[in-house]
């Protein structure tokens, strides 16, 4: 992925304001990626959560970032651009990408450079900043998209005349102004809805670097024993859940269980009426 691969070049070798070049070393990186808008409209974009900061080359210390400044933001950006584009040109070279539509004249690999020539001289966007509210917050924010497409129940307000109307936020409005309510053809709703339902096998969420899987635990307690860091204390166990009884051999029904006893033993209580049961 683009963003991994750019977290990589600048963490190793980021140029600071004071002209001092600082070795970040071996890397960590939590990539997640989304594909809406509250609009429910196509708008891809990756949320990547990175330490401040790295472990040495030789593994024997963590050399953490300036304060307040992790990369200068111009850098990330035209780097994640460049990037990002030669990885399309691949993509499309190894026969990867797929045009339909309108878009057919693409699958010429001449026709995609040309298209792609535009985006070589547009801005584009990295936001890079440390979390107000620490990197608690950012993680339960994430975390409720994770395992989710699109729109959660609680933005569904009705469903009338084969319409569907929800909540919304306008992003580019300040205030209570912008949050509304959107109503589209129940179509167009489940036309965008479908926008964001990945293929199968693939993944939403990558780990890069330090958070690899194949060595993360390892990893993780060495990062912890270099920053002099206890590790979380393990979660409560939870009680076993009770066995649920089993169902009675007359009715199929829930068994209520009235007194157990041995063998031979007689029941102490006796039932109000006589028991019944249908052998048919």
């Amino acid at each position: 992925m683009a963003s991994a691969a750019l977290i990589v070049v600048c963490s190793r070798a980021a140029a600071h304001s004071d002209g001092l070049l600082r070795f970040f070393g071996d890397h960590a990186n939590l990539a997640d990626i989304d594909t809406w808008g509250s609009a429910l409209t196509h708008h891809p974009h990756v949320h990547c959560i990175v330490p401040g900061g790295g472990v040495s080359p030789d593994g024997e210390r963590w050399i953490p970032c300036r304060p307040n400044f992790f990369l200068p933001v111009r850098v990330l950006s035209r780097l994640f651009r460049r990037l990002m584009l030669e990885r399309l040109v691949a993509a499309h070279s190894d026969g990867l990408l797929r045009f339909f539509g309108d878009h057919a004249n693409l699958a010429d690999i001449d026709a995609f450079r040309a298209f792609l020539k535009p985006l070589h001289r547009s801005d584009w966007v990295v936001y890079a900043k440390r979390p107000f509210a620490g990197p608690d917050q950012v993680l339960s924010y994430l975390a409720r998209y994770t395992h989710r497409v699109a729109i959660a129940n609680s933005r569904l307000v009705a469903f009338q005349a084969r319409r569907v109307t929800f909540k919304w936020k306008d992003y580019r409005r300040e205030g209570q102004d912008r949050y509304g309510l959107m109503t589209l053809d129940g179509d167009e709703f489940i036309r965008r809805f479908l926008l964001h339902v990945l293929p199968d096998g693939f993944h939403r969420i990558r780990h890069y670097g330090l958070f690899a899987n194949g060595a993360r635990a390892d990893n993780i307690a060495r990062a912890r024993r270099l920053l002099d860091a206890l590790a979380p204390a393990p979660p409560p166990t939870e009680p076993d859940a009770p066995i649920a009884p089993k169902p009675c051999p007359c009715c199929g029904g829930r068994l209520i269980l009235i007194e157990a006893f041995e063998r031979p033993r007689t029941p102490q209580r006796r039932a109000a009426s006589p028991l019944w049961c249908d052998t048919s």
